[in-house]
């Protein structure tokens, strides 16, 4: 008996540039998926189809503000709250456009004026948000504001990850993670969403105190707030949002 064959991955791709969303929607389909590109987000939102694509991608690329700054929002996230594409497909298709997305850097003497916003909205998967810290570590790397390697932020947002994933999405593939990324040459702001019941951090134990020393509970917690400048949760626990600035104050660059 032969088995059914896979289903091709579904993606929309909003842009206005028309070389980029030409470029980018090639490099998809050579995935093996079903690619749509529109122009206007407007249009996009309004079609009659559009929670039967898997992925939308979004804004690519930057638009210039009155104060000369650069202005750039870009956006994985899904159109329903169904995935129909496996992980590993899933995996290489966000590691596709994120790749895709890092060749179009600013160059240095941009970098002042970039403002940066990404939103990605993923299933609850340590696979996808490996890939998605190693590109939000990339950026802040090349946007020079803050030196990645000493600054432990990989520590800090992949405990941010695992805590939702793991403990708010209790692993379940169906629950959505939302992570936000607000970055400029000033701070960086994460926000990590889950859709679990939240907890109330007050709660948890300190491993500091030689009663916890052997359990594990917390010290992820107390990492995130050792590395980062301000961190503050909501929603009950299910939204962690930290900010990290350059230790001096401007940009490393």
């Amino acid at each position: 008996m032969t088995g059914q064959p896979a289903r091709q991955c579904r993606i929309l791709v909003v842009e206005n540039n028309d070389e980029i969303r030409s470029a980018l929607a090639a490099i998809l389909e050579s995935l093996g998926t079903q690619v749509t590109a529109m122009n206007a987000p407007a249009e996009a939102l309004a079609r009659e189809d559009f929670n039967q694509f898997d992925l939308i991608i979004s804004d690519l690329t930057g638009v210039p503000t009155a104060q000369a700054e650069l202005v750039r929002s870009f956006k994985i996230g899904t159109t329903s709250s169904e995935i129909r594409c496996d992980v590993q497909r899933l995996q290489k298709i966000i590691e596709t456009a994120l790749s895709f997305k890092l060749q179009r850097i600013d160059t240095t003497q941009q970098i002042a004026y970039v403002r940066e916003k990404i939103d990605l909205e993923l299933p609850s998967d340590l696979s996808l948000m490996n890939i998605v810290l190693e590109y939000l570590l990339d950026r802040v790397a090349r946007l020079g504001m803050i030196e990645v390697e000493q600054s432990n932020l990989f520590v800090a947002l992949d405990e941010a990850f695992v805590n939702a994933v793991k403990h708010g999405n209790r692993n379940d593939p169906t629950k959505l993670l939302r992570v936000t990324a607000e970055l400029s040459a000033h701070e960086a702001v994460f926000t990590v969403e889950d859709e679990g019941d939240g907890f109330d951090v007050r709660e948890i134990p300190d491993p500091r105190d030689p009663a916890n020393l052997f359990k594990s509970n917390g010290r992820g917690v107390l990492l995130i707030y050792n590395i980062m400048d301000e961190v503050e949760y909501s929603q009950g626990g299910a939204r962690l949002k930290m900010v990290k600035r350059p230790e001096t104050g401007t940009p490393s660059n």
